[in-house]
């Protein structure tokens, strides 16, 4: 039985009553199972000793919000999806939640299509990445090694924990050095979708992965103006834009 036969158990973070039981509600008539929370610490918890899919978290909630919940259920599982909804849109606070150890966000207010969309993207990817086999290897470039089926980029024996997102993106990056990808094909390998909302997502984790690969001064990850970017490596110029 794969993750879409079965009832995805959901852990869902909002205090907002109201938004809370609609998206509850609308969330159980398309097939998964919730257990909604009103505070982190609640959630955390349930979190330590109940079994979850994926982690839905809503950024500011009293007590200990979802940047926190989201920090501490990252330093017992590295590979449960983690999406936080936020009302701010600043891409700091964007980047903020991706560096402690979310895979995507969602600002609201949202469609529950959208969201479902989200859910099911991630939970047929960590089916499959479940299902992949050790022979894949690691893929290197430069001093960094990625260790995609383990989650791990590592620099000088340094090893980096990653979301599932940022190994899915630098293994597609790591593949494909000093070759241009375009955006739509970024989006639809990764996310298996190139709608608007995922573009923008892109876009943090771009940045993301920039800080991720800056100690190698060999490897840039450049934008390519109106198509999409490229990793360079070697200290060959992109004759585009930042």
């Amino acid at each position: 039985m794969n993750q879409e036969e079965k009832k995805a158990h959901i852990l869902f973070l909002e205090d907002d009553e109201t938004l809370a039981f609609v998206t509850a509600d609308s969330l159980r008539s398309k097939g998964f199972e919730v257990s909604h929370f009103s505070n982190g610490e609640e959630a955390l918890n349930a979190f330590k000793t109940d079994g979850f899919d994926i982690c839905i978290l809503d950024v500011m909630v009293p007590g200990m919000d979802g940047f926190e919940v989201a920090e501490k259920i990252r330093e017992t599982d590295v590979q449960v999806p983690v999406l936080f909804l936020t009302a701010r849109s600043m891409q700091e606070d964007r980047i903020q939640g991706l560096s402690i150890g979310g895979d995507d966000y969602i600002t609201k207010p949202f469609s529950i299509d959208e969201l479902v969309l989200r859910m099911k993207i991630f939970l047929k990817r960590r089916n499959v990445d479940t299902n992949e086999t050790e022979s894949n290897g690691a893929l290197e470039i430069g001093k960094y090694r990625l260790d995609h089926n383990n989650l791990v980029l590592v620099f000088d024996g340094i090893e980096q924990k990653l979301t599932m997102t940022e190994s899915e993106l630098l293994k597609l990056f790591f593949l494909n050095k000093n070759q241009v990808l375009k955006r739509e094909d970024i989006l639809i390998s990764v996310w298996g979708d190139d709608s608007l909302y995922l573009s923008r997502s892109l876009d943090v984790f771009i940045s993301r992965l920039r800080k991720l690969l800056s100690k190698d001064k060999k490897i840039s990850l450049k934008n390519m103006r109106s198509v999409g970017f490229v990793l360079r490596y070697g200290g060959r110029g992109s004759g585009y834009g930042g």
